[in-house]
């Protein structure tokens, strides 16, 4: 069946006049993929200047990763990289090197994701970018962090999934385990980093102190393991994953109605209560003393399972959403991608629009899960063109003279940008 991508309207600009939080943050940004970009670019939503540095002939790996692609640009791309700037600096080159380390001094944060060695082989180590900005926050992304045994390991999402029991803890227990499909640990990563640099900004302003950070994957993705780790930790029982269902609250889970499932959730004895007398009205659920708390659910949890499968088969599921919604009980639709969305939530949030793109001429947006009441995200401006404000960027900050852009063109460090 063809299909054409959804229609979506220009984006509301933020009210005129309204500061942004990070305004007059300078931040150098030496990551790709997703971890790295994903955090400068929640930074760069709140109003910090993000100059992306980027290899002249490659650019982020992110580019690369094609199809879907628009305007010569990967949706990967696209979406971690809003509201920077870029730059093309071929850091091989010792003239790259300096060029980077003058930027850096004019920088408040700097942020890499490169394999561990790689900055300081490139002359841009914490070390020696603090000797001449020593309020300068630098933080390192990496998958194993940069000191130990394992710091030189490579590691994608899917990877850290497997090596934490992230992984062991999706899909079904009598079947292999599953990985998230979307990029679940470099998303989270990308968040921490956020954090991890919005605090040491604090810490600056309060006690006038530059620093180093340090974000990992491993660690990130443990913290994801939730309750599931704490479970483990306090009765030394390894944890199976629960498939659709739940290991701590029962009823959870799909079940079926006359025109899809739904998913429902019943965290405590009064969700369950509501479920039975209001919504399905079935009032001897409510007595039975299989049912009547938690504890005995889960202990019979297949019973009330085929129970309520049974039930729930007696009508649609827009009919048992709206019962749930007027009782308070949570439950909500199992949906698509493309029916999320589509949806009148997603409306109602506001969450999508479209925005100018200089070869693409418009490319979808997603907006940041933030809002402040004084201080809006800024307005935004689709991810940049290769090497797109190179000379912008060194006339502004370094104020490059004309005769030093065409030398350093000519040494190559722009690559062969005409």
């Amino acid at each position: 069946m063809p299909t054409a991508a959804p229609v979506l309207s220009a984006h509301t600009p933020r009210e005129s006049g309204s500061p942004a939080a990070l305004a007059g943050i300078r931040v150098l940004d030496f990551t790709r993929l997703i971890a790295g970009p994903y955090g400068t670019m929640l930074l760069a939503d709140l109003g910090a200047d993000v100059i992306k540095v980027e290899n002249p002939l490659t650019g982020d790996d992110a580019r690369g990763l094609k199809p879907p692609s628009l305007g010569g640009e990967s949706s990967l791309y696209i979406w971690t990289n809003r509201n920077k700037r870029s730059i093309a600096i071929d850091l091989r080159l010792p003239q790259g090197q300096e060029l980077a380390q003058e930027l850096a001094a004019h920088a408040d944060v700097v942020v890499e994701n490169f394999s561990t060695g790689v900055m300081e082989k490139l002359n841009l180590s914490y070390d020696t970018l603090r000797a001449c900005n020593p309020r300068l926050i630098y933080c390192s992304v990496s998958a194993f962090g940069r000191q130990g045994a394992f710091a030189h390991r490579p590691g994608y999402d899917p990877v850290v999934q497997a090596e934490t029991g992230f992984l062991s803890m999706n899909g079904f227990p009598d079947q292999d385990p599953v990985r998230a499909g979307p990029s679940v640990i470099d998303i989270s990563t990308g968040m921490m980093t956020s954090n991890a640099i919005l605090a040491a900004l604090m810490a600056r302003e309060r006690h006038g102190i530059g620093q180093y950070v340090e974000v990992t994957m491993f660690d990130d993705a443990i913290a994801l393991t939730g309750q599931y780790g704490m479970n483990y930790l306090m009765t030394g029982e390894d944890q199976q994953r629960p498939g659709n269902g739940s290991n701590t609250a029962e009823p959870v889970g799909l079940f079926p109605t006359t025109n899809g499932p739904l998913y429902l959730t019943c965290a405590n004895d009064r969700n369950f209560q509501k479920l039975v007398l209001e919504v399905l009205e079935r009032p001897e659920l409510a007595q039975d003393e299989r049912f009547r708390t938690n504890a005995g659910r889960m202990m019979h949890r297949k019973e009330l399972h085929e129970v309520l499968r049974g039930h729930f088969r007696e009508r649609g599921r827009e009919e048992w959403l709206k019962r749930g919604h007027e009782c308070g009980v949570p439950m909500g639709l199992v949906r698509t991608i493309r029916e999320a969305f589509d949806s009148d939530e997603m409306r109602e949030r506001r969450l999508l629009s479209k925005i100018p793109h200089p070869t693409a001429g418009e490319v979808p947006n997603i907006a940041p899960p933030f809002h402040f009441s004084e201080t809006p995200i800024v307005n935004p401006v689709a991810a940049p063109l290769l090497g797109e404000h190179t000379d912008r960027i060194l006339t502004e900050l370094l104020q490059a003279s004309k005769d030093r852009l065409a030398g350093l063109k000519a040494a190559g460090v722009f690559g062969d940008r005409s």
